[in-house]
């Protein structure tokens, strides 16, 4: 008896090439000696990511990815980088170590653990219920003012506080 091989969605090649090619980025983010290189790569990953939520239809946290990560988290790095004058040069060069052997074996490792746990048994998940609009900005919205109205304000009012208290301490100085 020859069991019948699932067949693979368009949905699912799209989701394994972008998770590959995020993959494929943050290597390159720890692998890469150059930093402008290395956060470029970051970079990549961030907007693929974005591009995997916008395929499971949570096109807010896809743009929340982008405009958040992609957009204020990288341009801090890159004035970081320019600012501390990184060179892919080192004043003194590196000895050789067993840390990156040991650091790969521990990956490894703990990627096989990951994959035995937690990958294998999710094969066995066929059908996930949930709604088509999770994730949409309508969704969130609504829970946001309807469940989370109470801890939404409750941080607005401190982030208000905050910044006015920033502006005080600001003014003081000058």
């Amino acid at each position: 008896m020859i069991a019948a091989l699932p067949t693979i969605t368009p949905n699912q090649i799209t989701f394994l090439a972008l998770a590959g090619l995020a993959a494929m980025m943050a290597v390159g983010v720890v692998a890469l000696n150059n930093p402008v290189r290395s956060a470029m790569c970051l970079v990549v990953n961030f907007f693929v990511l974005a591009f995997i939520y916008f395929t499971l239809n949570a096109q807010l946290l896809g743009i929340t990815q982008i405009l958040v990560y992609t957009g204020a988290i990288m341009v801090l790095f890159l004035f970081v980088i320019m600012l501390l004058n990184l060179s892919g040069k080192q004043i003194f060069p590196e000895k050789l170590d067993a840390k990156p052997v040991i650091g790969i074996a521990v990956g490894l490792g703990l990627f096989g653990l990951i994959a035995s746990q937690v990958l294998l048994p999710m094969q066995k998940i066929t059908k996930i219920n949930a709604e088509y609009a999770y994730g949409s900005p309508q969704a969130i919205g609504k829970t946001l003012f309807t469940n989370y109205v109470w801890p939404f304000e409750v941080t607005s009012m401190l982030l208000l506080v905050g910044i006015v208290g920033s502006i005080l301490l600001a003014k003081r100085k000058i």
